[in-house]
Protein backbone atom coordinates (compact mmCIF):
# COMPACT_ATOMS: atom_id res chain seq x y z
CA UNK A 1 0.00 0.00 0.00
CA UNK A 2 1.11 3.73 -0.82
CA UNK A 3 0.04 4.96 2.49
CA UNK A 4 0.33 3.30 6.37
CA UNK A 5 -3.01 1.76 7.14
CA UNK A 6 -4.78 3.10 10.17
CA UNK A 7 -6.77 1.87 12.74
CA UNK A 8 -9.97 2.96 11.05
CA UNK A 9 -8.60 1.00 7.78
CA UNK A 10 -8.72 -2.41 9.85
CA UNK A 11 -12.36 -1.47 10.99
CA UNK A 12 -13.53 -1.11 7.67
CA UNK A 13 -11.60 -4.21 6.42
CA UNK A 14 -13.03 -6.48 9.00
CA UNK A 15 -16.18 -4.96 9.26
CA UNK A 16 -16.47 -3.57 12.48
CA UNK A 17 -15.93 -0.69 15.05
CA UNK A 18 -13.13 1.10 15.53
CA UNK A 19 -13.59 0.44 19.78
CA UNK A 20 -13.56 -2.81 18.94
CA UNK A 21 -10.44 -2.77 17.05
CA UNK A 22 -8.98 -1.25 19.72
CA UNK A 23 -10.03 -3.63 22.12
CA UNK A 24 -8.45 -6.42 20.28
CA UNK A 25 -5.24 -4.15 20.47
CA UNK A 26 -5.46 -4.21 23.99
CA UNK A 27 -6.24 -7.79 24.81
CA UNK A 28 -9.36 -6.99 25.79
CA UNK A 29 -11.00 -9.96 27.24
CA UNK A 30 -14.59 -9.33 25.96
CA UNK A 31 -14.43 -9.94 22.70
CA UNK A 32 -15.49 -12.97 20.47
CA UNK A 33 -13.03 -15.27 19.57
CA UNK A 34 -14.60 -14.89 15.68
CA UNK A 35 -14.16 -10.97 15.85
CA UNK A 36 -10.45 -10.99 16.80
CA UNK A 37 -10.11 -13.28 14.34
CA UNK A 38 -11.21 -10.71 11.95
CA UNK A 39 -9.47 -7.98 13.03
CA UNK A 40 -6.33 -9.71 13.15
CA UNK A 41 -6.83 -10.66 9.66
CA UNK A 42 -7.49 -7.62 8.37
CA UNK A 43 -4.50 -6.33 10.19
CA UNK A 44 -2.45 -9.10 8.32
CA UNK A 45 -4.19 -7.68 5.32
CA UNK A 46 -3.30 -4.09 5.30
CA UNK A 47 0.10 -4.59 7.63
CA UNK A 48 -1.12 -2.43 9.87
CA UNK A 49 1.59 -2.02 13.21
CA UNK A 50 0.37 -0.78 16.17
CA UNK A 51 0.78 2.42 16.78
CA UNK A 52 1.06 5.44 19.18
CA UNK A 53 -2.43 6.54 17.37
CA UNK A 54 -4.12 3.21 18.64
CA UNK A 55 -2.93 3.70 22.22
CA UNK A 56 -4.48 7.01 21.99
CA UNK A 57 -7.64 5.66 20.22
CA UNK A 58 -8.17 2.90 23.19
CA UNK A 59 -8.85 5.24 25.24
CA UNK A 60 -5.00 4.46 27.81
CA UNK A 61 -4.21 8.18 27.13
CA UNK A 62 -4.97 11.90 25.94
CA UNK A 63 -6.52 11.61 22.58
CA UNK A 64 -4.18 14.62 21.86
CA UNK A 65 -0.75 15.52 20.30
CA UNK A 66 1.06 19.06 20.00
CA UNK A 67 2.42 20.55 17.76
CA UNK A 68 5.54 23.58 19.04
CA UNK A 69 6.61 26.14 16.86
CA UNK A 70 8.43 29.46 16.79
CA UNK A 71 7.99 31.39 13.35
CA UNK A 72 7.53 34.50 11.74
CA UNK A 73 5.91 33.98 8.81
CA UNK A 74 2.32 32.94 9.17
CA UNK A 75 2.00 31.68 5.54
CA UNK A 76 4.26 28.77 6.37
CA UNK A 77 2.91 28.08 10.03
CA UNK A 78 -0.76 27.60 8.32
CA UNK A 79 0.46 24.72 5.85
CA UNK A 80 2.61 22.95 8.47
CA UNK A 81 -0.48 23.57 11.26
CA UNK A 82 -3.03 22.13 8.00
CA UNK A 83 -0.70 19.00 7.56
CA UNK A 84 0.01 18.04 11.28
CA UNK A 85 -4.00 18.51 11.68
CA UNK A 86 -4.65 16.12 8.47
CA UNK A 87 -3.15 13.19 9.91
CA UNK A 88 -4.41 13.99 12.84
CA UNK A 89 -7.96 13.79 11.64
CA UNK A 90 -7.67 10.47 10.19
CA UNK A 91 -6.81 8.37 13.93
CA UNK A 92 -9.64 11.08 15.26
CA UNK A 93 -6.94 13.03 17.76
CA UNK A 94 -6.48 16.34 18.35
CA UNK A 95 -3.84 18.62 17.78
CA UNK A 96 -2.51 21.44 20.20
CA UNK A 97 -0.45 24.31 18.42
CA UNK A 98 1.41 26.04 20.67
CA UNK A 99 3.94 28.44 20.08
CA UNK A 100 6.94 29.54 22.03
CA UNK A 101 10.15 32.19 21.68
CA UNK A 102 12.84 30.02 21.45
CA UNK A 103 15.09 33.08 22.84
CA UNK A 104 13.53 33.10 26.19
CA UNK A 105 15.27 31.37 28.70
CA UNK A 106 12.45 29.59 30.04
CA UNK A 107 11.58 27.90 27.26
CA UNK A 108 12.61 24.69 28.65
CA UNK A 109 10.07 24.81 31.37
CA UNK A 110 7.65 26.50 29.26
CA UNK A 111 7.38 23.07 27.47
CA UNK A 112 7.46 20.96 30.44
CA UNK A 113 4.66 22.59 31.75
CA UNK A 114 2.64 22.30 28.18
CA UNK A 115 3.09 18.05 28.78
CA UNK A 116 2.19 18.16 32.02
CA UNK A 117 -0.85 20.31 32.10
CA UNK A 118 -2.13 18.73 29.01
CA UNK A 119 -0.63 14.84 29.34
CA UNK A 120 0.12 14.91 25.48
CA UNK A 121 1.09 11.87 24.11
CA UNK A 122 3.38 13.25 21.52
CA UNK A 123 4.92 16.68 20.16
CA UNK A 124 5.78 17.65 16.87
CA UNK A 125 8.57 20.56 16.55
CA UNK A 126 9.17 22.89 13.89
CA UNK A 127 11.85 24.94 12.81
CA UNK A 128 13.69 26.04 14.95
CA UNK A 129 12.04 24.69 18.17
CA UNK A 130 13.67 21.19 16.52
CA UNK A 131 16.99 22.54 16.97
CA UNK A 132 16.24 24.61 20.33
CA UNK A 133 18.68 22.13 23.29
CA UNK A 134 16.39 23.24 26.21
CA UNK A 135 13.40 21.84 24.27
CA UNK A 136 14.89 18.36 23.75
CA UNK A 137 16.56 18.03 27.10
CA UNK A 138 13.18 18.94 28.70
CA UNK A 139 11.36 16.09 26.10
CA UNK A 140 14.04 13.47 26.64
CA UNK A 141 14.31 13.88 30.44
CA UNK A 142 9.99 13.82 30.29
CA UNK A 143 10.30 10.78 27.87
CA UNK A 144 8.08 12.07 25.13
CA UNK A 145 7.68 10.76 22.25
CA UNK A 146 8.58 13.76 19.32
CA UNK A 147 9.39 14.05 15.92
CA UNK A 148 11.21 16.77 14.59
CA UNK A 149 10.76 19.10 11.35
CA UNK A 150 13.66 20.19 9.40
CA UNK A 151 16.39 19.70 11.89
CA UNK A 152 19.61 21.20 11.35
CA UNK A 153 21.84 19.23 14.40
CA UNK A 154 22.31 15.97 16.10
CA UNK A 155 19.61 14.08 13.19
CA UNK A 156 19.91 10.46 14.97
CA UNK A 157 18.22 11.93 17.87
CA UNK A 158 14.83 11.37 16.78
CA UNK A 159 12.88 10.69 14.16
CA UNK A 160 12.85 13.69 11.74
CA UNK A 161 11.40 15.03 8.17
CA UNK A 162 13.12 17.49 5.80
CA UNK A 163 14.05 19.01 2.46
CA UNK A 164 17.21 19.84 1.02
CA UNK A 165 17.39 23.67 1.76
CA UNK A 166 21.17 24.08 0.51
CA UNK A 167 20.39 22.08 -2.32
CA UNK A 168 17.08 24.23 -3.39
CA UNK A 169 18.96 27.77 -2.96
CA UNK A 170 21.50 25.95 -5.17
CA UNK A 171 19.20 25.63 -7.78
CA UNK A 172 17.31 29.18 -7.62
CA UNK A 173 20.48 30.88 -7.60
CA UNK A 174 21.80 28.52 -10.99
CA UNK A 175 18.44 29.48 -12.32
CA UNK A 176 19.20 33.27 -11.98
CA UNK A 177 22.89 32.56 -13.14
CA UNK A 178 22.12 30.77 -16.27
CA UNK A 179 19.14 34.00 -17.03
CA UNK A 180 22.66 36.02 -17.28
CA UNK A 181 22.33 37.43 -13.63
CA UNK A 182 26.02 38.11 -12.16
CA UNK A 183 25.36 40.28 -9.29
CA UNK A 184 22.76 38.08 -7.26
CA UNK A 185 21.44 39.64 -4.22
CA UNK A 186 20.88 37.26 -1.03
CA UNK A 187 18.67 37.82 1.98
CA UNK A 188 19.22 35.29 5.19
CA UNK A 189 16.36 34.07 7.32
CA UNK A 190 16.32 34.31 10.88
CA UNK A 191 19.74 33.17 12.62
CA UNK A 192 17.68 31.13 14.97
CA UNK A 193 17.01 29.11 12.02
CA UNK A 194 19.80 26.34 10.90
CA UNK A 195 18.00 26.34 7.50
CA UNK A 196 19.05 30.30 7.04
CA UNK A 197 23.13 29.16 6.96
CA UNK A 198 21.72 26.01 4.59
CA UNK A 199 20.15 28.26 1.91
CA UNK A 200 23.32 30.68 2.20
CA UNK A 201 25.25 28.05 1.82
CA UNK A 202 23.91 26.47 -0.89
CA UNK A 203 23.52 30.40 -2.89
CA UNK A 204 27.34 30.78 -1.84
CA UNK A 205 28.04 27.09 -3.63
CA UNK A 206 26.12 27.98 -7.03
CA UNK A 207 28.22 30.77 -7.20
CA UNK A 208 31.28 29.36 -7.04
CA UNK A 209 30.43 26.99 -9.36
CA UNK A 210 30.14 29.39 -11.91
CA UNK A 211 32.80 31.63 -10.99
CA UNK A 212 31.40 34.51 -9.48
CA UNK A 213 33.02 36.28 -6.68
CA UNK A 214 30.99 35.92 -3.55
CA UNK A 215 30.63 39.48 -2.24
CA UNK A 216 29.48 39.86 1.44
CA UNK A 217 28.28 43.59 0.77
CA UNK A 218 25.24 41.64 -1.56
CA UNK A 219 23.66 39.68 1.62
CA UNK A 220 21.64 40.60 3.57
CA UNK A 221 20.12 39.13 7.54
CA UNK A 222 17.24 39.02 7.57
CA UNK A 223 14.17 37.34 9.65
CA UNK A 224 11.58 35.53 7.95
CA UNK A 225 8.95 38.63 8.00
CA UNK A 226 7.92 41.30 5.29
CA UNK A 227 9.51 44.22 7.55
CA UNK A 228 13.12 42.69 6.84
CA UNK A 229 12.81 42.50 3.44
CA UNK A 230 12.10 45.48 2.89
CA UNK A 231 14.90 46.80 5.05
CA UNK A 232 17.25 44.11 3.56
CA UNK A 233 16.03 45.78 -0.02
CA UNK A 234 16.81 49.34 1.08
CA UNK A 235 20.60 48.41 1.71
CA UNK A 236 21.14 46.07 -1.46
CA UNK A 237 19.62 49.07 -3.85
CA UNK A 238 21.12 52.17 -2.51
CA UNK A 239 24.49 50.32 -3.07
CA UNK A 240 26.30 52.16 -5.96
CA UNK A 241 26.09 48.60 -8.13
CA UNK A 242 23.11 47.38 -6.92
CA UNK A 243 22.11 43.92 -7.43
CA UNK A 244 19.98 42.89 -10.85
CA UNK A 245 18.25 39.75 -8.90
CA UNK A 246 17.60 39.62 -5.56
CA UNK A 247 16.70 36.06 -3.62
CA UNK A 248 15.45 36.13 -0.36
CA UNK A 249 15.27 33.18 1.73
CA UNK A 250 10.91 33.03 1.78
CA UNK A 251 8.34 34.41 0.34
CA UNK A 252 7.31 37.21 3.02
CA UNK A 253 10.84 38.62 2.46
CA UNK A 254 10.92 38.81 -0.93
CA UNK A 255 7.17 40.43 -0.94
CA UNK A 256 8.90 42.76 0.95
CA UNK A 257 11.59 43.31 -1.38
CA UNK A 258 8.81 43.85 -4.33
CA UNK A 259 7.17 46.49 -2.01
CA UNK A 260 10.34 48.46 -2.03
CA UNK A 261 11.11 47.80 -5.72
CA UNK A 262 7.29 49.18 -6.36
CA UNK A 263 8.10 52.55 -3.74
CA UNK A 264 11.41 53.14 -5.82
CA UNK A 265 9.33 52.72 -9.28
CA UNK A 266 11.69 50.26 -9.91
CA UNK A 267 10.08 48.40 -13.25
CA UNK A 268 9.26 44.36 -12.11
CA UNK A 269 10.93 42.16 -13.66
CA UNK A 270 12.65 44.09 -16.50
CA UNK A 271 15.17 46.40 -14.18
CA UNK A 272 14.61 44.04 -11.16
CA UNK A 273 14.32 39.90 -10.39
CA UNK A 274 13.21 38.96 -7.34
CA UNK A 275 12.97 35.39 -6.27
CA UNK A 276 11.89 33.68 -3.07
CA UNK A 277 11.41 30.34 -0.80
CA UNK A 278 8.56 27.92 0.16
CA UNK A 279 5.87 28.59 -2.11
CA UNK A 280 3.32 30.11 0.13
CA UNK A 281 0.22 31.33 -0.64
CA UNK A 282 1.62 35.09 -0.49
CA UNK A 283 4.06 33.76 -4.02
CA UNK A 284 0.88 33.60 -5.90
CA UNK A 285 -1.44 36.69 -4.50
CA UNK A 286 1.68 39.36 -4.58
CA UNK A 287 2.61 41.24 -8.07
CA UNK A 288 4.11 39.99 -10.33
CA UNK A 289 3.92 36.68 -8.66
CA UNK A 290 7.05 35.42 -7.31
CA UNK A 291 9.63 32.70 -8.75
CA UNK A 292 10.04 30.44 -5.66
CA UNK A 293 10.82 26.87 -4.21
CA UNK A 294 8.23 25.21 -3.31
CA UNK A 295 8.66 23.56 -0.21
CA UNK A 296 6.30 21.11 0.56
CA UNK A 297 5.09 22.49 3.86
CA UNK A 298 1.55 20.67 4.70
CA UNK A 299 3.48 17.52 3.57
CA UNK A 300 6.35 18.44 5.48
CA UNK A 301 4.03 18.37 8.34
CA UNK A 302 2.19 15.32 7.82
CA UNK A 303 4.90 13.26 7.61
CA UNK A 304 6.24 14.23 10.96
CA UNK A 305 3.09 13.29 12.40
CA UNK A 306 2.45 10.00 10.76
CA UNK A 307 6.26 9.16 11.97
CA UNK A 308 5.45 10.46 15.32
CA UNK A 309 2.16 7.73 15.08
CA UNK A 310 3.72 5.22 14.30
CA UNK A 311 6.47 5.32 16.72
CA UNK A 312 8.70 2.47 16.94
CA UNK A 313 12.60 2.86 15.21
CA UNK A 314 13.97 6.07 14.32
CA UNK A 315 13.38 6.92 11.27
CA UNK A 316 14.04 10.20 8.62
CA UNK A 317 12.29 11.18 5.51
CA UNK A 318 13.55 13.57 3.38
CA UNK A 319 10.80 15.25 0.75
CA UNK A 320 11.77 16.71 -3.02
CA UNK A 321 11.37 20.82 -2.96
CA UNK A 322 10.91 22.06 -6.53
CA UNK A 323 11.76 25.39 -8.36
CA UNK A 324 8.10 27.05 -9.70
CA UNK A 325 8.66 29.94 -12.38
CA UNK A 326 6.61 33.08 -12.50
CA UNK A 327 6.13 36.18 -13.69
CA UNK A 328 8.70 37.79 -10.59
CA UNK A 329 12.05 36.90 -12.94
CA UNK A 330 13.72 37.40 -16.25
CA UNK A 331 16.93 38.11 -18.03
CA UNK A 332 18.97 41.22 -16.79
CA UNK A 333 18.81 44.21 -18.40
CA UNK A 334 21.09 45.07 -20.98
CA UNK A 335 23.44 47.49 -20.62
CA UNK A 336 23.04 51.27 -21.44
CA UNK A 337 25.54 51.56 -24.91
CA UNK A 338 27.62 54.36 -23.34
CA UNK A 339 29.61 55.00 -26.66
CA UNK A 340 29.65 58.42 -27.76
Amino acid sequence: MSERANIRDVAARAGVAVKTVSRVLNGHRYVRDETREKVEAAMRELEFRPSIAARILSGAKSHQIALIYDNHSPYYMHQIQIGCWARCHEEGIRLLAQPVDVADPRVGDQVRGLVSETHVDGIVLSSPVTDCDPVLRALEAMDVPFVRISPGTNHALTSSVFMDDAQAADDMTTHLINLGHRRIGFIRGHPNHMASGDRQFGYRRALDRAGISYEPQLVCEGEFDFDSGVAAARVLLDLDEPPTAIFASNDDMAAGVLAEAHDRGIELPRELSVAGFDDTTLARTVWPPLTTIHQPMAELARTATDLLLAGGVIAHRRLPHQLVERGSVAPPPKPRNTAG
